[in-house]
């Protein structure tokens, strides 16, 4: 048998790297995935592994020149990865570093909104007995803090592992539903007003816990939409990690994270307005998922 061409590598790294040193502070975030061509074909066929350099290696790599220097454009970073990955490596004669870049836009000095990947939603229904219920809404708007946020003062016993901490990346990805009480209101306005509410609540609000923090959206999302009955959050708490670095002699001062998917914590929250009157029959069915 020959073996013919064959590359592998650690795909979707997921890497935010802050940079407290900058006002607003920087959000870098990006998924890089590493792909080495080279001399490995005593590896496949014999089971050789001489000159293989190990996927998760390959991680902190990543995560280590991140350390050594921030990423700056995603450009340079890849670029700077493959070229680190060649010149270190005589087996590798070929790294290919591809590099996705999330934008995260400023909204104060430690928050942050993620450019695109939101939807607005909206949902209409009527009845044949004459109801008619108008929905506004959003999915997917990922949000971010890097800084007044933390998580203290929970309930301990002998299943506790998580250690307390006043300092923690925040983020979520948020859907939200709302009911209107009027169907004649400008929606257009109303989902706009709507977004900047509970945007400017996550920035400007010193966290406790994410469901202090849904509270205070959700809050203030009724008082910038009078013409809002009630509102429905949904919020992953989408866990940042600190990297270890010291098993490649390198420390950690809360600059470089894993984005962890899953498992997550999951929020949810209704809040009413004073005197609303119900509406069930609006909410049947999917809303934000």
């Amino acid at each position: 048998m020959t073996l013919g061409h064959n590359s592998y590598g650690k795909a979707e790294i997921h890497l935010v790297h802050l940079d407290r040193a900058q006002e607003p502070h920087r959000v870098t975030d990006l998924t890089v995935s590493v792909a080495l061509e080279g001399d490995f074909d005593a590896t496949h066929i014999e089971g050789d592994n001489t000159g293989v350099v190990a996927t998760d290696s390959q991680k902190n790599i990543v995560y280590g020149l991140a350390r050594a220097e921030p990423p700056g454009a995603p450009e340079s970073f890849a670029l700077r990865v493959a070229g680190y990955l060649v010149d270190e490596y005589e087996s590798v004669d070929r790294a290919r570093v591809d590099v996705e870049a999330a934008t995260w836009v400023p909204l104060q000095t430690d928050a942050f909104r993620r450019d695109g990947g939101s939807l607005r939603t909206a949902t209409g229904v009527a009845t044949a007995e004459g109801e008619r219920h108008v929905l506004g809404g959003l999915r997917g708007l990922a949000l971010l803090k890097s800084a007044n946020s933390g998580f203290t003062g929970f309930l301990r016993d002998r299943w506790t592992t998580l250690p307390e901490t006043d300092d923690r990346i925040l983020a979520s990805s948020v859907g939200a539903a709302w009911r209107f009480s009027s169907l004649e209101v400008d929606f257009d306005e109303q989902h706009r007003r709507a977004t900047d509410a509970i945007s400017e609540a996550f920035a400007r609000h010193h966290s406790e816990s994410l469901q202090q923090t849904l509270y205070q959206m959700g809050a203030a999302l009724l008082d910038a939409c009078p013409a809002v009955a009630e509102v429905r959050l949904s919020m992953p708490n989408l866990h940042h990690l600190l990297v270890d670095l010291s098993g490649v002699g390198l420390d950690n001062p809360n600059v470089v994270f894993h984005a962890d998917d899953r498992p997550y914590g999951l929020i949810e929250g209704v809040l009413v307005r004073p005197g609303a009157s119900p509406a069930d029959s609006a909410w049947q069915g999917p809303l934000l998922t």
